[in-house]
């Protein structure tokens, strides 16, 4: 008869004695500490807990009891009261080993939450926060090397500790602000303790209004360059993510002014209008900065940099979206005053006096030349948001800044009477929307999405520029499809596609950009179109269709055992927790019989395949219950502020096993996603239903039916099969071979 669900049997340690086989009630006590005591000679329950022998090692509460696994290793150790009250003690002592061995211990405790409340209900975070005020007078005594190593096992264990949200961050006092901001600012100071204090001051920008303000007077973009400029990539990537929440923790309402301050300008520099403040960044070199620096200067980039990087960009250009949510006036005559300049320079020249309001009036055949939809008051075009204004400011832009490229447009189609011109004013603001949409202006960014295009870093003005060279794609396309006013939705489809697939390419330049666009012209878009078209559009008649039929089976199988090999071979996953920039890892692999799931925690990402000798943990794959994903994972449900994360759900899954037990993944991206709902799919015998799959059964197919049917090219497959001749009146006619 097998045990009881709910009893697990566990090695239990202490140092000195032999370790204990024991079985452990999970619905009842939580541990046997009694019997423990007792064979050990040791008094006071109370006193003592249990532990994880491996990994975190962390306490065992009630709460945690019923993660305990078969076969777990456990330590008996002192309770996190006792822990806490003896470590307080130890780092106000006066002995120098003894404190830094005290720091170092509280550094690795502190992680653990039944430990971190204990340490702070006993006032702990005010030792640490007066520990790194006094620090100089501190520590003065002791030797550089210690006065460093004791600095930063002491901002670790504060970070952590704070990190667990039990005390809140409005608590800090100015003095311990000034001395964690002044960590940042010296031109030398150890990696280790400014590792610390750019996440510290990160992490009080996040996580309080009104630190933000604080860190804002004591910390500027011109600040935090130089710490951009050294070869330590997590350097650089704490140094943007403090940039990140700056931006991003800005008040609305003075998010300008913000930018202003972080730029390190002075009140005389405000940019006239929101979109003109990317540019204020190459005031301090900011861009080029991290162009040379970052981008190039690290090679490969980690997935924390890229995200930083991508945070950057959608930030960036969140600055645009003030003027693609503000409304045309149609009376106002400054703003009219600009459509008029775009007329001006498109058919006057530079020399042609502006003119009288009544010979401003007399334009409209100009403004419907123009492309506007609106001939009489053009003005009336801008007055749905998005795009808005920013529609306007592109054109001028391009008007002002590549004008013989402007000039040639609106004349080449302006002067054309075959239907077939291109409305230049309305394509650029139906651009503009879509590059809005494509970039995600006006957007948060997502949660561990890694999509930044170095390109965007390349030029001061990198939107604009953008613009500029997707108005005259869509110029081109417009001629190569032979458009005319009713294609116009249709062209613009193509241009999306257009641009979507030149981004996916990840240009390093806009010249790079240029050159793959010119290599995706409506021809190549049809072709490509052609060849990703599902082979039923090709092969309809019942013969292939039976062909088909009878494939599918083989290469279903085929892709089973593709996902089941990449199970077998194992994935990293990342654990979420409450700071993205603290990576923590697992493992987890299928036996190689296919029989068991063999998982662990990392210390690191790993290279290359983890042995099945690291992966402690383990589940019968004949335990397994089902597969959740997305929202109906416990994680999903449990982690509030994930549970709004469209990208994270998207990634979540979730194995449910005997009895009542789960194990949470959530994927490094979609493929990974796809390759474990699929092989856990198949190892439960059930049916693969990703889209991976469905693109991987169309495409094998396809290639094996026009394998099979080389044979057949130019010949009219019949869509039924001929028919039976009649029978023959006799069968006299076999050949005589006597």
């Amino acid at each position: 008869m097998p045990p009881p669900s709910d009893i697990v049997k566990v090695a239990i340690e202490w140092p000195g004695a032999n370790a204990q086989l024991i079985e452990i009630d999970q619905v009842g006590t939580c541990i046997k500490l009694v019997i423990l005591l007792i064979y050990w000679s040791l008094s006071g329950s109370e006193q003592f807990a249990l532990r994880y022998a491996d990994g975190p090692q962390l306490y065992i509460t009630e709460q945690s009891r019923g993660e305990i696994k078969n076969g777990t290793i456990l330590r008996l150790a002192i309770s996190p009261a006792r822990a806490a009250r003896q470590l307080l003690e130890r780092i106000q002592s006066h002995g120098i080993d003894a404190r830094l061995e005290a720091l170092k211990e509280l550094a690795k405790l502190s992680a653990d939450p039944t430990f971190a409340t204990e340490f702070i209900n006993m006032e702990g975070i005010g030792t640490l926060a007066r520990l790194v005020e006094s620090v100089i007078k501190s520590f003065k005594s002791f030797e550089p090397c210690f006065f460093g190593e004791m600095l930063a096992f002491t901002l670790t264990a504060f970070l952590e500790l704070m990190d667990h949200g039990i005390v809140s961050w409005d608590l800090l006092s100015l003095s311990f602000i000034k001395q964690i901001a002044g960590y940042v600012n010296q031109p030398m100071v150890d990696v280790s303790i400014l590792q610390r204090s750019l996440a510290i001051l990160e992490s009080m920008v996040l996580n309080s209004h009104s630190l933000y303000h604080r860190v804002a007077q004591e910390i500027t973009v011109g600040q935090l360059i130089g710490h951009l400029q050294v070869s330590n990539q997590e350097i650089q990537t704490y140094a943007i993510a403090l940039i990140n929440a700056l931006f991003l923790k800005a008040p609305e309402d003075r998010r300008q002014v913000s930018y202003l301050h972080l730029s390190g300008l002075s009140w005389n520099d405000v940019p006239l209008y929101p979109q003109e403040m990317a540019s204020t960044l190459a005031q301090k070199h900011l861009r080029s900065i991290i162009l040379n620096h970052v981008i190039r200067g690290n090679r490969p980039i980690k997935a924390e940099m890229a995200h930083q990087l991508y945070v950057l960009q959608v930030l960036t250009f969140n600055l645009l979206e003030e003027r693609m949510m503000t409304k045309m006036d149609p009376n106002d005559q400054a703003q009219r005053d600009i459509i008029f300049e775009l007329r001006r320079i498109a058919f006057d020249g530079e020399n042609d006096p502006t003119g009288t309001e009544k010979r401003k009036a007399m334009h409209t055949k100009d403004y419907k030349m123009l492309g506007f939809t609106n001939h009489v008051n053009p003005a009336m075009d801008f007055t749905q948001t998005p795009p808005g204004m920013l529609a306007l400011d592109n054109m001028l832009y391009l008007a002002k800044l590549h004008q013989d490229t402007y000039i040639r447009i609106v004349l080449e189609n302006s002067s054309r009477e075959d239907k077939h011109e291109c409305p230049f004013g309305r394509c650029a603001i139906e651009l503009t929307r879509m590059l809005c949409e494509i970039l995600q202006v006006g957007e948060l960014p997502n949660e561990g999405c890694n999509d930044y295009h170095p390109m965007f870093f390349t030029h001061d003005r990198a939107w604009e520029e953008f613009f500029c060279v997707c108005i005259q794609l869509l110029n081109k396309t417009w001629k190569e499809m032979r458009a005319t006013a009713e294609d116009f939705n249709k062209v613009m489809q193509v241009v999306r596609e257009q641009i979507t697939r030149a981004l996916a390419m990840k240009p390093s330049s806009l010249d790079q950009l240029k050159s793959k666009l010119r290599g995706l012209n409506y021809s190549e878009i049809l072709r490509l179109r052609q060849s990703e078209r599902m082979s039923q559009d090709d092969f309809q008649s019942p013969p292939i269709i039976e062909l088909r039929e009878r494939i599918q089976p083989e290469i279903l199988e085929l892709i089973k055992q593709q996902r089941l090999n990449r199970l077998c071979e194992g994935s990293c996953f990342r654990k979420l927790g409450n700071r993205r920039r603290q990576e923590k890892f697992w493992f987890c692999r299928l036996s190689l019989n296919h029989k068991v799931l063999h998982y662990g925690d990392l210390d690191e990402s790993p290279q290359g395949e983890v042995p099945f000798e690291l992966l402690s943990d383990k589940i019968p794959v004949s335990d397994i219950k089902s597969v959740v994903t997305g929202k109906d994972c416990p994680h999903m449900k449990e982690k509030s502020a994930l549970k709004q994360n469209k990208e994270v759900l998207e990634l979540a899954f979730s194995v449910l096993y005997d009895p009542d037990e789960t194990l949470n993944f959530v994927a490094p991206n979609k493929y990974e996603y796809c390759i474990w709902t699929d092989g856990l799919c198949a190892l439960l015998g059930r049916e693969m239903g990703s889209d991976l799959t469905r693109s991987d059964l169309d495409t094998l197919i396809s290639m094996e039916m026009k394998l099979r049917l080389l044979d057949l090219e130019n010949i009219t497959i019949p869509e039924a099969p001929p028919p039976v001749p009649k029978e023959p009146s006799s069968y006299n006619f076999t050949y005589n071979y006597s």
